[in-house]
């Protein structure tokens, strides 16, 4: 663990760790049971929020996410270089695992690049302003549960994320083409369940 840093950083405010932080961290390196319990804790408020709303409906996968992501933090705090915060430290890493569960879960379809779903293709709820209504997060959680699991990820990834369809295509590996069919097919069943549930 990098401890001295050049006073230049420190002064230009690049150093975001605390000194308190420091010594948290050097507590859970040498093993103390206080400093690592502490360190659990932080963690554990500092992640559950970020996982479980990118993890709707989903949420008997969050346990386990939640323990992914501390033991990945846990293992790879002797590497901590202290430019930034630990809680933003933390959420970086809580991030990527998000985003390795994405990736996962849309890489295991086939998405067939053939052209004959144009209508699907023409559907474009509001989805992005459904999942940020705050009077409606019951409800478009209820819909996310009952659609297929790949269709809720991607949108998601999309809309909440806001990832566009080339850093989805990228990311797993599927054409532009196969990720807009995803999407498409997504929100079509999206519509289809939200219009459901109001009639």
């Amino acid at each position: 663990m990098q401890t001295n840093l050049p006073a230049n950083l420190a002064s230009q405010g690049r150093v975001r760790t605390s000194p308190g932080e420091r010594q948290l961290i050097q507590g859970v390196l040498t093993k103390e049971r206080k400093a690592t319990a502490h360190f659990v804790d932080l963690c554990t408020d500092w992640i559950y929020g970020f996982v479980h709303r990118r993890l709707m409906p989903r949420s008997e996968l969050v346990e386990d996410m939640m323990q992914d992501i501390l033991f990945a933090a846990w293992q790879s705090l002797p590497n901590f270089r202290e430019e930034s915060s630990l809680r933003s430290w933390v959420l970086g890493i809580a991030r990527h695992k998000v985003e390795d569960y994405y990736r996962r879960r849309i890489c295991e379809i086939e998405i067939p690049d053939e052209d004959n779903e144009s209508e699907e293709l023409a559907v474009m709820p509001l989805f992005d302003q459904q999942l940020d209504s705050a009077l409606e997060q019951a409800r478009v959680q209820k819909t996310m549960a009952d659609i297929p699991e790949v269709y809720g990820v991607v949108l998601i990834w999309r809309y909440r994320e806001d990832k566009s369809v080339r850093e989805i295509a990228e990311l797993t590996g599927k054409t532009e083409k196969a990720v807009e069919r995803l999407l498409a097919r997504a929100r079509q069943a999206f519509r289809r369940r939200w219009n459901d549930a109001r009639s």
